[in-house]
C-alpha cells in the first residue's frame, strides 16, 4: 500500500472524470454513469480504428449533441501521425467532424495541431502520444496554443507536481486501464508482425500473447556475463504484459498533484466495463470532496467494485515508482474476473413490479445477482424468469426475460453474478 504524502486541501476543485466512449451507447451509459465528459471518434485518424469502434458521422453527430443537451462534453481524438499520402483525406476528414463542434479535439502530431488551429477555435488537447514529460515541454505546447496536456504515462507524482506548478496549462491523466509495454504508447510490434500501425490506431495488442522462446537468457554482447533471465513454464511467457493502472484508492493525491482530469483507458472495453468504472471513480470523486475521511475508510471497497470488471490484476504505474517485476503478469494474457456481466435492465413496470431484461450471458433461476444502478447496488435472488409467457429455468444471451423485483430500476441497470464454476 502506498501512501500519501499530501494533506486534505478543502480548496481543491473537483477533478473532471472523462470516460472511454466507442460507439454511442457507450457513450450514453457513460453520462449515465457518471462522466462529465468522454473521449470519441469514428476510427479515421484516431488511436483506435478496430472494428470495435462503431462511430460513424451519423452516430457521432448525434453524440456530440445528446452530450450538450444533458451538459456534457465530448472530446474529439485526431491523435494518429499521418503520412504525407493520408493528408489530404485527413483534411477532408478534420473539416467535416469540426463542424459537430466537439467540446476539444485531441491532437498528436504538430502539423495537425497547427492546421486545426488554422480552421477552428475549438480549445485542442495535446495526446498523450507527444509524450510531454517536462514543464518546459508543457510551456511550449501551451506557447502553442495548447489548452490541455494528456501527460505522458511515464510521469510520476512527483514530476506531475512540478509541471504543474511551472506552468498554467491544463493537466490531464489516465488513472485507470490498460497499460501499453511501450513508451507512451509507441509500439511496432504488431507493425513487425502482421504490418499493422499501433500509431495508426491498428494494434493487434502483441505485448498480450503467449510467446515461447528456445533459450532462456539473454546477454547483450559488450556486457559478458551479464544475463537477463526469461522464466517460462508449460504454457509459456507472458514477459510484456503489463498489470492495468488503477488509482481509485489514491484520488488525493493525484489531485493534489495537480492533475485537473482523470481519464480512464478503454474504448474497445464493454458497455459494462465503461458503467462500472465510471461509477466507481465518479462516487470515490463525490465521496472525497464530501468527506475526505470517509472516503480513506472506503477506498478499499472502491476497489473490489472495479474489480468486478475484467483486468488483468491492478498497478499504479509510474506513479510511485518505476514499473518493477511485480508490474507485469507473466502467468496469463488474459482479462478476467470471479464476476460477470449477465444482463442489461432495458425496462421496470412500476405497476406489475417487474424489471424486463436482455441477457448477455448464462443466467439461471437460484442465482444470487447483483443489480447495480448508478445510485444503488441490490442483492437479488433470482427465484424465477419468464421468457415469451413460460417459466424457464435458464436463459441464454440474447433471452429477453422477465422477473419479479420490488424496487424501481433504471434502463440500463446492469445485472451480474459470481461466475459459475463447472
Amino acid at each position: 500500500a502506498k501512501s500519501s504524502k499530501f494533506c486534505y486541501n478543502p480548496y481543491m476543485k473537483k477533478p473532471e472524470l472523462i470516460s472511454p466512449a466507442g460507439d454511442l451507447e457507450k457513450m450514453k451509459i457513460a453520462f449515465q454513469y457518471g462522466a462529465d465528459a468522454v473521449y470519441a471518434s469514428t476510427p479515421k485518424f484516431s488511436m483506435r480504428s478496430r472494428s470495435e469502434i462503431k462511430f460513424d458521422d451519423k452516430s457521432l453527430k448525434e453524440g456530440i449533441g445528446f452530450a450538450h443537451s444533458i451538459g456534457k462534453k465530448v472530446y474529439l481524438t485526431l491523435n494518429t501521425f499521418p503520412h504525407s499520402s493520408e493528408i489530404d483525406d485527413f483534411k477532408r476528414h478534420a473539416l467535416k467532424t469540426i463542424k459537430y463542434n466537439p467540446d476539444a479535439i485531441i491532437c498528436a502530431d504538430p502539423g495537425v495541431i497547427d492546421f486545426i488551429k488554422n480552421h477552428t477555435n475549438i480549445p485542442i488537447h495535446l495526446s498523450t502520444q507527444s509524450n510531454t514529460t517536462n514543464y518546459l515541454s508543457a510551456n511550449f505546447w501551451k506557447n502553442q496554443g495548447i489548452n490541455r496536456i494528456v501527460l505522458a504515462r511515464e510521469l510520476n507524482l512527483k514530476d506531475i507536481d512540478l509541471i504543474s506548478k511551472k506552468t498554467k496549462v491544463e493537466l490531464e491523466a489516465f488513472v485507470h486501464g490498460a497499460m501499453c509495454m511501450a513508451y507512451s504508447g509507441r509500439c511496432q510490434i504488431s507493425n513487425y508482425m502482421i504490418g499493422r500501425d499501433p500509431n495508426k490506431g491498428q494494434c493487434i495488442q502483441a505485448c498480450r500473447f503467449k510467446y515461447k522462446f528456445k533459450e532462456y537468457e539473454v546477454e547483450e554482447e559488450l556486457r559478458e556475463g551479464e544475463k537477463f533471465k526469461i522464466y517460462e513454464d508449460d504454457h509459456g511467457t507472458y514477459l510484456l504484459n503489463s498489470k492495468d493502472l488503477c488509482m481509485i484508492d489514491h484520488i488525493p493525491d493525484l489531485i493534489n498533484s495537480g492533475i485537473t482530469s482523470f481519464k480512464l483507458e478503454g474504448r474497445l472495453k464493454s458497455i459494462y466495463y465503461v458503467g462500472i468504472v465510471t461509477r466507481a471513480y465518479r462516487q470515490a470523486i463525490d465521496l472525497y470532496f464530501k468527506d475526505h475521511k470517509k472516503y480513506d475508510i472506503q477506498k478499499q471497497a472502491f476497489v473490489a467494485e472495479v474489480s468486478k470488471t475484467s483486468s488483468r490484476g491492478f498497478t499504479t504505474g509510474f506513479y510511485y515508482q518505476k514499473p518493477n517485476e511485480e508490474t507485469n503478469d507473466y502467468k496469463t494474457s488474459r482479462a478476467g474476473s470471479d464476476w460477470e456481466f449477465v444482463g442489461l435492465v432495458k425496462k421496470y413496470n412500476m405497476s406489475e413490479k417487474t424489471v424486463l431484461v436482455e441477457v448477455r450471458n448464462r443466467l439461471r433461476t437460484g442465482a444470487d445477482i447483483e443489480i447495480v444502478t448508478p445510485e444503488k447496488v441490490y442483492m437479488h435472488n433470482l427465484t424465477e424468469m419468464i421468457c415469451k409467457d413460460k417459466k424457464i429455468d435458464e436463459a441464454h444471451a440474447g433471452y429477453i426475460v422477465e422477473f419479479g423485483f420490488k424496487h424501481s430500476l433504471p434502463q440500463n441497470s446492469f445485472i451480474r453474478q459470481k461466475k459459475i464454476k463447472e
